[in-house]
């Protein structure tokens, strides 16, 4: 139980980070934070190209697979014995 655990953390972290650079790299969308920053030079909202689609979908999933791995450590972390 402890390797799935340790497994799981490691997965955690890598997904965590790989998150949080991907969100990173989305394009801002105005009216937000992201014009405090100079971002807002948008110039146009409604397209978005093949490799933004891309990159929405990586996103989509990584985050899928992100919170499907918090519910798999927590589950084991709830219902391994301690000893």
């Amino acid at each position: 139980m402890d390797v799935i655990k340790l497994v799981l953390q490691i997965l955690l972290g890598i997904t965590s980070l790989l998150l949080t650079l991907l969100i990173l790299l989305h394009k801002g969308r105005g009216g937000g934070m992201s014009d405090m920053f100079g971002g807002g030079m948008t110039t146009s909202l409604g397209s978005s190209g093949v490799a933004e689609r891309n990159l929405n979908r990586v996103t989509i999933v990584l985050g899928i697979i992100w919170a499907a791995v918090i519910i798999g450590l927590g589950l084991v972390m709830r219902f391994s014995v301690e000893s």
